[in-house]
């Protein structure tokens, strides 16, 4: 019989009450070993608590959950993630490798380890030539690498990041991009809260969108983005015979002045519009085919939007 592998990740119903409040209602979620999870919602949706559950830092209200097949708050279990919060204060009186080494120490690595184990990290989050400087004099996304740093030291087997690249850019953008897929080729589960959608689209296998405290959308990018395809038609004449033709290949039809906005249920039908064209007898000028973006997805997921 073949052995089943373990959710690196699974929640069930997770629940958080505070007094006069819920800030999570509903946390049901499976994160699988070895992929890129993109964690997203609108400010207020309860990201934040539902992060702070996972890594066992808050009690749930109801609810269950399991990180590499342990509860949420097994000690064992924890000292396999690595995280980095979206707001940190580090000692700004250490120096890079000062902090790794205060750190990897509170990991339980002994010191040969550390040893070699720092100029590695301080290589992969690109502080290498800032090894001897104290924190103090680092730029804020400086601090972000170096926290990065931190978060993968002990070489863990699931990684949070919490907005990792809010203050870098695009050049530091670029480089936690390359490190997140470095952790996924060496078999790290990375769990990844950001706004920057953008980001999220570039690097996540898969994403859940939570709002109002609820998972409303989960799944993979190909299929949540690919589940419709809208095209632009520009051809003449604009006759009924080739309205009448694009809806019989199964397209909803908008006409939009000389131009028409199709959306299809597939990719594969997209070469049938341009027959269906030629065969009513209309010219084709113009057929650009609009990918749904992840932004897309996000505002239509999202009730409402803005602060709660």
């Amino acid at each position: 019989m073949a052995q089943t592998i373990a959710p690196a990740l699974e929640t069930r119903g997770l629940r958080k009450d505070y007094v006069g409040r819920t800030a999570v209602a509903d946390l049901s979620l499976t994160v699988q070993p070895g992929e890129v999870f993109g964690f997203l919602g609108p400010n207020g949706a309860g990201k934040t608590t539902a992060v702070k559950m996972l890594l066992g830092l808050v009690r749930p209200t109801a609810g269950w959950g399991r990180v590499l097949g342990a509860p949420l708050s097994d000690p064992q279990a924890r000292r396999r993630i690595g995280f980095l919060p979206e707001h940190f204060r580090f000692h700004e009186w250490l120096t890079a490798t000062e902090f790794l080494d205060f750190h990897g120490h509170l990991y339980g690595m002994p010191a040969a380890q550390r040893r070699e184990r720092i100029p590695q990290v301080l290589e992969a989050v690109g502080l290498v030539g800032r090894a001897s400087d104290r924190l103090r004099t680092f730029s804020r996304g400086m601090l972000q690498r170096i926290g990065l740093g931190q978060a993968i030291l002990h070489r863990p087997t699931v990684v949070f990041l919490d907005e990792p690249t809010s203050a870098l850019d695009p050049l530091g953008r670029r480089d936690v991009r390359e490190l997140i897929r470095r952790l996924k080729a060496d078999g790290v589960t990375v769990f990844l809260n950001s706004h920057l959608l953008s980001e999220v689209e570039l690097v996540c296998d898969r994403v859940a969108i939570i709002d109002r405290g609820r998972v409303v959308r989960e799944g993979s990018l190909h299929d949540l983005l690919r589940t419709e395809w809208e095209l632009e038609v520009r051809a003449e004449p604009l006759t009924p015979a080739l309205l009448a033709r694009l809806r019989d290949v199964g397209a909803t039809v908008v006409q939009n002045g000389a131009a028409l906005t199709l959306t299809l249920p597939e990719r594969a039908l997209i070469p049938r519009v341009a027959e269906a064209v030629v065969q009513s007898g209309s010219a084709l000028y113009g057929l650009t085919v609009h990918e749904r973006t992840l932004e897309d997805l996000f505002v239509a997921s999202v009730a409402g939007g803005g602060e709660r």
